[in-house]
């Protein structure tokens, strides 16, 4: 009976090993798969206000708190040969999201994106987004001056 105590005792033991410290929550692990970088393409809207202007390349870190810690963000166009992004001469950026991991692995959950311009000061884009895997899509609507009020949809990919 003492063997077979013993040996009990051992399995235990060795199945508790299994349960450290370093084994992620579905909440980390859906930070941990978020952060990256990530490119958006934006459909609709018309002139400075459109799309085609506003794509964007940006690098994050998902914090504990959902919200999105921005390192890098540039818009990726170049409209008339030109740097100028007449709604967004300088701007910062914020988000937030709430994000968990399925029992298939894949991460979901919803990302709000925010982008505002410090100068002209005003405009606000703002992407609504769902994430399933290394996508998210979603709307996005630009408030703001003359010219740069619109919307249409998007889609973020996660560079691999």
């Amino acid at each position: 009976m003492k063997k077979f105590a013993v040996l009990i005792l051992f399995v235990c033991g060795l199945a508790l090993c299994g349960c450290g410290s370093s084994t992620k929550t579905s909440s980390q692990n859906a930070q941990s798969v978020t952060s990256g970088l990530w490119g958006a393409v934006l459909a609709g809207g018309e002139g400075d206000a459109s799309g085609a202007v506003l794509g964007f390349i940006t690098n994050f870190t998902v914090n504990g708190d959902g919200s999105l810690n921005i390192t890098q963000f540039s818009f990726n166009t170049n409209p008339a040969g030109t740097n100028s992004q007449p709604c967004f001469v300088t701007e910062s950026v914020s988000g937030t999201s709430s994000l968990t991991t399925t029992t298939g692995n894949e991460v979901e959950g919803s990302i709000t994106y925010v982008v505002t311009s410090t100068a002209p000061a005003g405009n606000t884009l703002t992407l609504n987004g769902t994430e399933v895997g290394s996508s998210i899509t979603g709307t996005w609507t630009l408030s703001g001056g003359t010219g740069c009020t619109s919307g249409g949809t998007f889609t973020m990919t996660k560079s691999s």
